[in-house]
């Protein structure tokens, strides 16, 4: 989570020419020049008057990403009815922008029909537009295509970096900036960066940002920046309204005594009241008492705080969106529940009334009625008898070499999985293989055969112990999933695959030897499931190797990374949970719509359904697990039994069953490998009443 503001003060431009790592040379475009330290001092104080636009705020934090379309209103309806003036949005620059150059604001990505519908239901909008936005989003709203520069120093004075962030808040610009209040529209406020206090200090960066915002059209509009009560003046500007950011647990009124120190004038604002929080892989679920954050609430009202009740409705990271947190490496569960007030599939929660409850007896008027529930069905089970395996003979992809690995993106792949291939001298049994940052789940193959499996944990390295003796030429494959780039501190710089070196550390006789493998075949696995139709496949229940190795129900032998097709019939349209607690690790595309991950570490065990993507009658369902599902018995609709894998609709989430026991063992008594280094930073679930 992250808010910004941008605005820019008119120096003389500077031309410049970026030159990415891929070789393209940029456009020159135009740019503020000199450090803004002494200009920045000078600019004038915000009036009371311009500041006046901040009070009496209650709104709502909406992601319309999040959100599918179709339910964009109801989402709106029941922020309306729970007695909220307001939506606060985030721009998601990534999701704008998936490939440099080629900009998407249609359909799902059509943000001024998203303030538009706000707007209808008499909702003032806040603006937050990046670059930059936490959020629990993938790399934090960054498009990945920025990493292909090794050198890019992001969210800094970057000239490639600026030039981008320019380029995109132009086209934000031309999307909300007629409808901003003073052209009669309801974006009332914009924010400048986000949080930056919690990356670094750097005010004539924020200044540019802020510039840029002003130039694109937000120059009419209340420009404020949010940060921590405990950093807000790192970076704080004059002319800007300043905003804090803290959560339930936080003492509401020690949040505002340094700022009414330094502007007595102005509104108090939090930016950011966490409601909730969010959920990790491998970790607990999280939860927030209601007691506290309508205690908190009352007292933001009691002393004409103003408030963004972040998240009001936390909805869904579909598809490949999570992020991950920087403690160690901890991405993100694809729910995005957060505990709100508004639960993942739009229903409200006791959290929801107990809130509502509060702001009717703030209210001149009686709150709207609550908008009524989508409905919510059952799945009987759907069973997968077929699967399409990625390492399967056939269904390769041609390689590309290398003589020194590479992280995936240089490879122009920003998502889905890479492999590296080489060969090994003879080595004994014993030998440790050692990679300088995996990024993120690995598979090790040795001739073919599954030698172990590493998962990321410390920003460093992972390694295996080889339990074989292993004879020169042997065919080392290492299968890299990357999952969600970290969106938070200096540690967003979050390239995948292999981003070091692959070693071996062995012995011969009295010495120890150290192998650094070099000449790598590299083949890309894109996140899609385009092109599956035309790869081999394979009954579940066949063999799945030339050895002859017949699946079993009683274990996980489908352990190859492969997509498996099914359909399933519907009579009634409603939302539904898939349970995924029998399957290994991947994602699921319902409809050509992808849900996002499941892991079965948990804590989260479903995935989100809406039922605006199902259709009466026949619906289309892939599923991608790289471990493997178990298999059950299951009769057919003849009668038939099968032993097959298969996935179930529910009516209610599980997302509090955690199995730690599946993830990858951690190798002890290893040489501690070469750490990724970065700027130490706050971790940011040390935030104010953030626990």
């Amino acid at each position: 989570m992250s808010l910004r503001n941008h605005r820019r003060h008119l120096l003389l431009p500077l031309l410049f020419v970026a030159t990415t790592a891929m070789g393209s040379t940029v456009s020159p475009v135009e740019m503020t020049d000199a450090p803004l330290s002494k200009e920045v001092s000078q600019l004038p104080e915000l009036t009371a008057e311009q500041m006046s636009v901040a009070k009496g705020i209650r709104a709502a934090e909406l992601h319309y990403p999040r959100i599918p379309r179709p339910y964009w209103e109801h989402r709106i309806k029941m922020c309306k009815a729970l007695g909220m003036n307001a939506v606060c949005m985030y721009v998601f620059w990534n999701i704008h922008e998936q490939q440099e150059g080629v900009f998407d604001f249609s359909g799902q990505n059509d943000i001024a029909a998203f303030v538009r519908l706000c707007q209808k239901h008499g909702m003032k909008v806040i603006v937050r537009p990046g670059p930059y936005v936490c959020a629990e989003w993938e790399m934090g709203g960054l498009p990945w295509w920025l990493l292909k520069k090794r050198d890019i120093k992001l969210r800094e004075e970057d000239p490639y970096f600026l030039e981008r962030v320019k380029l995109f808040e132009e086209k934000v610009g031309e999307q909300l900036a007629p409808l901003t209040a003073d052209k009669g529209g309801p974006i009332i406020m914009v924010q400048v960066e986000n949080e930056y206090g919690s990356y670094g200090q750097n005010k004539p960066y924020v200044s540019r940002v802020r510039d840029i915002l002003r130039k694109v059209g937000f120059d009419k509009v209340l420009l404020f920046q949010c940060d921590w009560s405990t950093n807000f003046e790192l970076n704080a500007l004059p002319d800007l309204l300043w905003t804090m950011n803290f959560g339930t647990n936080a003492d509401v009124l020690k949040q505002f005594k340094r700022l009414k120190e330094l502007r007595p004038e102005s509104p108090m604002m939090c930016s950011e009241y966490w409601s909730g929080w969010f959920d990790g892989w491998g970790t607990e679920h999280q939860t927030r008492p209601s007691t506290a954050m309508v205690n908190g609430i009352k007292t933001m009202l009691d002393n004409g705080i103003s408030f963004s009740l972040y998240m009001t409705h936390g909805g869904t990271s579909f598809a490949q969106w999570a992020g991950a947190n920087n403690k160690g490496y901890a991405p993100d569960c694809t729910s995005y529940d957060y505990d709100a007030p508004i639960n993942e599939q739009g229903a409200p929660t006791a959290k929801y009334y107990e809130l509502r409850n509060l702001l009717q007896q703030y209210s001149s008027t009686k709150l709207p009625a609550v908008p009524k529930a989508i409905p919510v069905i059952t799945l009987p089970a759907i069973s997968f008898t077929e699967m399409t395996p990625l390492l399967r003979a056939g269904n390769v992809p041609e390689a590309r070499k290398c003589r020194d690995i590479q992280p995936m993106e240089l490879f122009d792949q920003g998502y889905g999985s890479i492999m590296y291939t080489t060969t090994m001298p003879a080595v004994k049994a014993g030998t440790v293989l050692s990679i300088s940052n995996l990024c993120d789940y690995g598979i090790i193959y040795i001739d073919g055969e599954e030698a172990g499996r590493l998962y990321r944990r410390d920003n460093g390295g992972s390694a295996l112990r080889i339990e074989r003796d292993v004879k020169e030429g042997a065919t080392l494959d290492i299968f890299v999933e990357a999952m969600g780039r970290i969106n938070y501190s200096k540690l967003i710089n979050d390239p995948k695959g292999i981003t070091g070196s692959v070693t071996l550390l062995t012995t011969s006789g009295k010495d120890e030897l150290t192998y650094n493998l070099k000449d790598w075949e590299v083949r890309l696995f894109p996140l899609t499931i385009d092109g599956i139709d035309a790869l081999s496949s394979i009954p579940v229940t066949a063999p799945q190797s030339d050895k002859g190795t017949a699946l079993s129900a009683s274990e996980r032998q489908m352990s190859t990374p492969a997509y498996y097709r099914s359909s399933f019939n519907v009579k009634k349209i409603g939302d539904t949970y898939l349970d995924m607690s029998s399957w290994g690790k991947g994602l699921v595309w319902v409809n050509g719509h992808c849900l996002g991950r499941f892991w079965e570490v948990g804590p989260q065990q479903t995935l989100y359904l809406p039922g605006c993507w199902l259709k009466k009658g026949k619906n289309e369902i892939v599923v991608l697990d790289l471990i493997g599902p178990a298999a059950e018995a299951f009769t057919s609709a003849k009668g038939a039994v099968a032993k097959c894998p298969v996935i179930r609709g529910v009516a209610s989430p599980i997302n509090d069953l955690l199995r730690k026991d599946r993830l990858p063992r951690v190798m002890k008594n290893l040489p501690a490998p070469a750490k990724r280094t970065a700027t130490p930073q706050q971790a940011n679930d040390a935030a104010p009443g953030a626990k």
